[in-house]
């Protein structure tokens, strides 16, 4: 007859669950260290990329133009697998401009960087107005934390695109670094919180 009660210390939340996900749980708590260490470079490589900007846009657009040439090559090269399929041109025409796109992202990554810098400021200002319409046209529950967004990113939008080219230049390492540093953020605590499962 067991002697174990709701409020012994053995008692584990997970206890009812079947063998092989209390193993899996184990094996996960054992490597909580990896999630730390990711998190840690993560957040590195994020102070890194917020100190020098510039380079990390430079890098970045760089990376994407690889990526656009090899989906490009990629799409040319099915084009000639379609036989007689009417998409062909179109499929043909796609890997064209991804593969001139990608070559102008490696050749040219500044002037590239300040078009992907535009295109940015359009998308926060548009997005950001319509926000701040659908807060004040509607009537909804949370509407002022909407309209509070849309300001901030409608205000963003505006500062970025007034400082164009200039913007062009940080703007895209500067949100790389913020995202870094907050997934960084993320798997550090999820690393620290996996350590302390009662399994």
């Amino acid at each position: 007859m067991s002697t174990d009660t709701p409020d012994s210390p053995s008692t584990s939340p997970f206890s009812r669950l079947s063998p092989n996900i209390q193993e899996d749980l184990k094996k996960l708590q054992g490597a909580w260290i990896w999630f730390v260490a990711l998190g840690v470079a993560l957040i590195a490589l994020g102070v890194s990329a917020l100190t020098y900007s510039s380079l990390y846009t430079i890098a970045t657009v760089e990376v994407i133009g690889f990526f656009l040439i090899l989906g490009g090559a990629t799409y040319i090269a099915g084009s000639f697998f379609t036989g007689s399929w009417g998409g062909f041109f179109l499929t043909l025409f796609t890997g064209v401009l991804q593969l001139v796109m990608g070559a102008i992202c490696v050749k040219h990554p500044s002037e590239a960087a300040i078009v992907y810098t535009l295109l940015m400021a359009s998308f926060f200002m548009v997005g950001g107005l319509f926000r701040i319409v659908a807060a004040v046209s509607g009537l909804f529950r949370g509407r002022g934390w909407v309209l509070i967004n849309g300001i901030i990113t409608l205000a963003l939008g505006v500062m970025i695109w007034q400082q164009i080219p200039f913007s062009g230049l940080w703007v895209i390492g500067t949100f790389l670094g913020v995202d870094l540093i907050f997934n960084g953020w993320l798997y550090l605590l999820i690393g620290l919180n996996v350590r302390r499962l009662p399994v």
